[in-house]
């Protein structure tokens, strides 16, 4: 049966010293942002979670923003069109999942406002009741109202 060296002995530098290099802090923030859209913010808690100096941590996030890896505003837009197209969310509860992710008040209302002036709320409103309610047309009872406006309002 073979034996398999073990992880020390396979991450040692070509120099044979046992030293492992940690990537830097703008290294991580690309393969954070290469998973998933983050906010400045989130990337910022992320790499002080990971360990990072926050002077690093402040150099790596100018310079993603410097280069457009890091936009609050394209990921505000993005974020609001999903939530709005494919979740039927309203207008309010966008403005706070944005702002819990760290976008700016102003930003999350501009991108809310750009994409909801393309669409028609009350036609939002018709899919969530169609979506909830299934095949009926109407509720069956104030319980079922209730709950039915609930659900409503939380969108």
């Amino acid at each position: 049966m073979t034996k398999w060296p073990s992880r020390a002995a396979s991450s040692r530098t070509s120099s044979g010293l046992g030293a492992e290099t940690r990537p830097s802090a703008y290294v991580d923030a690309l393969n954070l942002l290469s998973r998933r859209a983050l906010s400045s913010t989130e990337c910022r808690d992320r790499l002080l979670a990971r360990q990072h100096p926050e002077d690093k941590v402040d150099e790596a996030i100018a310079r993603l923003v410097e280069n457009g890896s890091l936009d609050d505003k394209r990921l505000a837009h993005a974020h609001a069109r999903t939530a709005v197209e494919i979740k039927g969310r309203g207008r309010l509860r966008v403005v706070r999942e944005l702002q819990a992710r760290g976008v700016d008040k102003e930003v999350a209302a501009e991108a809310v406002a750009e994409v909801f002036g393309e669409k028609d709320e009350r036609a939002l409103v018709a899919r969530a009741l169609r979506k909830k309610l299934r095949m009926r047309t109407r509720p069956k009872d104030a319980a079922e109202y209730a709950r039915l406006y609930q659900y409503l309002m939380r969108q």
